[in-house]
């Protein structure tokens, strides 16, 4: 006779909770079972992947279309794969979910994601070459073609993409904003939105800790100064004898003060103007990492500077910019009314975004000076009108 056996159990299966906070690792909230029920649930909705490798700046102007994201996919998880550089750029920003560097682990996590939507800003075959392995229900700006060119992918992405390959469209014709571009190529509403840049608290604190330690208060006009540039584009700066002749100027105003800012790259320019001007400047700290320097640009009023990161950071903390343009694209960038453009007048050459200059970098040679000077005198004069008030 045979032994009778117990019916097997069936195994219980787990319902995944569908919240953008679950990661099936740990609870949610200490203590809560989020498996068997969800204590505060915050569905995933559409999600979304943002491709951008590109330049620190670039990553930041970027960071203007997640508002129109949002108003068209109000219940959303947006997600965002960038350069290590440019990682902390993305703190503080309540509109992204999850930030990943650009690295294998992360390329093996998100390969194992289904998106409905990814958006490819990058127009560099890495960054769409990894769209292009992908699952998404729509992929929206650039990829590969099967012999391994750049393409469009979608036929709102067309204009942009002539830009990069019509040197009279991107130069002269153009008049559009990089933002509204970038709208345009993604299929989103353009209204203008600002760059995402925010500073938390222990940052906060930080900038009126320096600025007091360095005596940056009681009312003067802190004028910033964005000395360098990247190695990327080493011509977007301007000369040590430009820049200690604007001090010059500037320090002997009433109520204003001068601050020297730059990265790890601008180290020994910038303790070579001040080593020049001495005391009339307070030359920040260079190699701090990118939160701090943006911090030190936070203290600042005003933030003079060339097309640079330093540019891209200032316009996302909302200062006032006074920008001096010479190979780059000035009518690409949107100050969103807080500033001023110095444009080279009649020079045949620029923008021309050149790495060397056959021209004997006219364009330097040619930046307005005594514009740049006049920008910071009307601010400082209009500033300290309001505080009279």
């Amino acid at each position: 006779m045979k032994k009778k056996t117990a019916p097997k159990k069936q195994r219980t299966k787990i319902k995944i909770p569908d919240c953008k906070r679950f990661s099936g690792y740990k609870p949610c909230f200490p203590g809560s079972t989020c498996y068997k029920e969800c204590a505060d649930p915050d569905p995933i909705g559409t999600k979304i992947l943002i491709i951008n490798l590109d330049a620190m700046g670039a990553v930041l102007q970027t960071t203007a279309m997640l508002p129109a994201i949002k108003r068209k996919y109000p219940q959303s998880h947006i997600s965002w794969i960038t350069l290590k550089n440019a990682y902390h750029l993305l703190d503080n920003n309540p509109s992204i979910n999850a930030a990943y560097v650009w690295e294998p682990e992360s390329w093996l996590v998100l390969q194992n994601i289904e998106f409905d939507i990814v958006y490819n800003s990058d127009k560099s075959k890495r960054s769409c070459a990894f769209c292009n392995t992908l699952t998404a229900k729509e992929k929206l700006g650039f990829g590969l073609n099967e012999d391994g060119i750049i393409v469009p992918l979608n036929k709102e992405a067309e204009y942009n993409y002539r830009l990069g390959l019509d040197d009279n469209l991107k130069f002269r014709v153009n008049k559009k904003y990089g933002t509204e571009i970038l709208h345009e190529t993604m299929k989103l509403t353009f209204r203008r939105d600002e760059y995402i840049l925010n500073l938390a608290e222990e940052e906060k604190k930080y900038c009126e800790q320096y600025a007091r330690e360095t005596g940056l208060t009681g009312g003067d006009v802190i004028v910033g100064f964005n000395t360098g540039c990247s190695y990327l584009y080493p011509n977007k700066k301007m000369t040590i004898d430009q820049h200690v002749a604007i001090v010059e100027a500037l320090s002997a105003m009433k109520g204003i003060r001068i601050v020297l800012l730059g990265g790890p790259e601008d180290t020994e320019r910038n303790a070579e103007i001040a080593r020049r001007v001495g005391e009339k400047v307070v030359s920040t700290p260079t190699t701090q990492g990118v939160r701090r320097g943006i911090c030190y640009e936070n203290i600042c009023d005003v933030i003079v500077t060339g097309d640079t990161f330093g540019m891209h950071a200032a316009i996302g903390l909302k200062k006032y910019v006074i920008v001096w343009f010479g190979l780059s694209c000035w009518s690409e960038i949107d100050l969103y009314d807080r500033g001023v453009k110095l444009i080279p007048d009649e020079l045949h050459c620029a923008p021309c975004w050149k790495k060397s200059c056959p021209y004997d970098l006219e364009c330097i040679q040619m930046i307005d000076l005594e514009g740049i000077i006049r920008a910071v005198e009307v601010f400082a004069k209009q500033k300290m009108q309001l505080k009279s008030l």
